[in-house]
């Protein structure tokens, strides 16, 4: 479908918001998406365009965080298979499954995420004292419950993706001893991971859109850039106050649609 210049730029715009926002915390597609379905686009065809678009997106962010990647090759590579084989297994599930099967369950987790990284301070304290008293570590990788929780959260991720940052941080912030920064860094991998495999796979069974994926892949890899210099300037808790308010509006938006 052909976009008037008023809806490319429209779309370039989202894409740049989308990468910006994604970098600093998730959910860009709550930008994007909507923007895609206001051009003319169906539904799938939006999502699965939309999906691959923002993966320079998420590759700009990490590049852009390199500095809180050192160290953390290791982990970013078992964490990121994990988000691979849920991000496949969800975009397997846009095909198979209706909306609705998600759009009661997603608001939910986004609260329980949002709380999880409200309290993440104070429940990381209480897990280092726990390992303390009984002479254990941190594993480096989180531990099953961690590679559990990512594997279903790059399930919703392939699936559709909203908010899916938020869920990764508030996962990694609380079974993780990293600053927020630190983990901010691997989300951004494990973003990329999960919307690049669900992309690969839309590649061979659904309809793209190609320029608007041009352009939201254009304006959000120029959005990565900006998010990584605003994103690693916050403290701790002025992020913490970002991921919150993304994560209610992304609710909000999700309660709406």
């Amino acid at each position: 479908m052909a976009l008037s210049i008023w809806e490319a730029l429209a779309v370039l715009a989202a894409g740049i918001g989308a990468g910006t926002i994604n970098t600093i915390v998730g959910s860009g597609t709550l930008i994007t998406f909507p923007v895609l379905l206001a051009t003319g686009l169906p539904p799938i065809t939006a999502n699965v365009s939309n999906a691959l678009g923002l993966v320079p997106g998420s590759i700009s962010g990490a590049i852009g965080y390199r500095a809180e990647l050192r160290g953390q090759g290791r982990r970013a590579l078992v964490l990121g298979l994990t988000a691979l084989i849920g991000g496949l297994g969800g975009a397997i599930l846009l095909l198979a499954l209706p909306s609705e099967a998600f759009d009661t369950i997603v608001p939910v987790l986004i609260a329980l995420a949002l709380i999880l990284v409200l309290l993440q301070p104070r429940l990381a304290r209480a897990v280092r004292r726990r390992r303390d008293k009984n002479g254990t570590t941190s594993r480096p990788h989180g531990g099953p419950a961690l590679l559990a929780g990512l594997l279903l959260a790059s399930g919703y991720g392939g699936y559709f993706g909203a908010a899916q940052g938020v869920l990764y941080l508030s996962l990694m912030g609380l079974l993780l001893d990293e600053d927020l920064q630190r983990v901010n860094a691997v989300k951004n991998i494990l973003g990329a991971v999960v919307n690049g495999v669900a992309a690969c796979f839309f590649l061979f069974v659904a309809e793209f859109d190609w320029t608007a994926v041009l352009l939201i892949a254009v304006g959000s890899a120029l959005g990565g850039q900006i998010g990584a210099k605003v994103g690693r300037r916050l403290p701790p808790t002025a992020l913490r106050a970002v991921i919150v308010a993304v994560g209610v509006i992304a609710i909000v938006q999700l309660l709406l649609r």
